[in-house]
């Protein structure tokens, strides 16, 4: 059997494994309501005050990131989710199967990371554009709205998508380096929110340069339609994070190829 075909055959089975583990169901399904129920109160308690709003607040009012603010507390369930996909294995000792069953471990962490990208992949961008819409519609006619149409709108949108999927990546990785469920959600969450909280009591001067390379802070930049004058543009904010999800990732699959299961 050739590598190709290796390849294929392990992504099934890490397919249907990914589907059946009652954790990914339930992270996805807690997700979900996250970013679009979150969302939509947000969106309607931001339309229900809109009118006590100041001049200033409406003219910088962002009608596209304020949809998407369900996000800021779904990140950490699609970060779990990565995490869950390896630690669970290390957890139960259902890796040493795993191993034996295919002994390259490089095609086996590749063969997660396709099934785990792929899928959250295209659950994040639904969820995100769902979300989108449903604010668009509760702000209609009252707030101001923004449309698909605009290409700046529809950037930010879907690299919200791509945001999320990239956290689910980073917290693969990071399950890949500590194998600890426990371990790998605590470092996740400090990354997006202990972090940002330390560099506050950093030198004003000093707040600014590091805050634009925050996990979170380059979420921001990636979903905002204007991204502040301090932060990174969207696409550079994007090639930023990337660069973290293939350091962490590499460090994962070199460790997972020297470790013991």
């Amino acid at each position: 059997m050739s590598n190709n075909e290796n390849l294929l055959s392990t992504i099934k089975s890490e397919w249907i494994k990914f589907r059946s583990v009652r954790s990914s169901i339930m992270g996805v399904i807690v997700f979900a309501v996250l970013t679009i129920g979150l969302g939509a109160l947000i969106t309607f308690a931001i339309r229900s005050h809109w009118n006590q709003n100041t001049r200033i607040d409406k003219l910088t009012f962002d009608p596209v990131s304020t949809s998407l603010a369900g996000i800021l507390f779904a990140q950490f369930a699609v970060g779990v989710i990565g995490i869950l996909v390896i630690s669970s294995e290390y957890s139960s000792g259902s890796i040493r199967t795993t191993l034996a069953a295919v002994p390259n471990r490089i095609r086996l962490a590749a063969s997660k990371l396709i099934v785990l990208m792929a899928s959250m992949f295209v659950v994040c961008e639904i969820v995100c554009f769902i979300a989108f819409l449903t604010g668009q519609a509760i702000f209609n006619g009252v707030v101001p709205t923004a449309s698909l149409g605009s290409g700046q709108v529809l950037r930010s949108v879907i690299l919200a998508g791509v945001y999320l999927t990239l956290l689910t990546a980073l917290g693969f990785g990071l399950g890949l380096i500590l194998r600890q469920s426990a371990a790998s959600i605590s470092v996740f969450v400090s990354l997006l929110l202990i972090l940002p909280i330390l560099v506050i009591f950093l030198p004003q001067s000093w707040q600014n340069n590091f805050s634009k390379f925050e996990p979170s802070e380059l979420g921001r930049s990636m979903m905002a339609v204007t991204p502040r004058a301090e932060a990174f543009g969207a696409w550079t904010a994007l090639l930023v994070l990337l660069i973290y999800v293939v350091v962490v990732l590499a460090a994962g699959t070199t460790l997972l190829q020297r470790r013991d299961a």
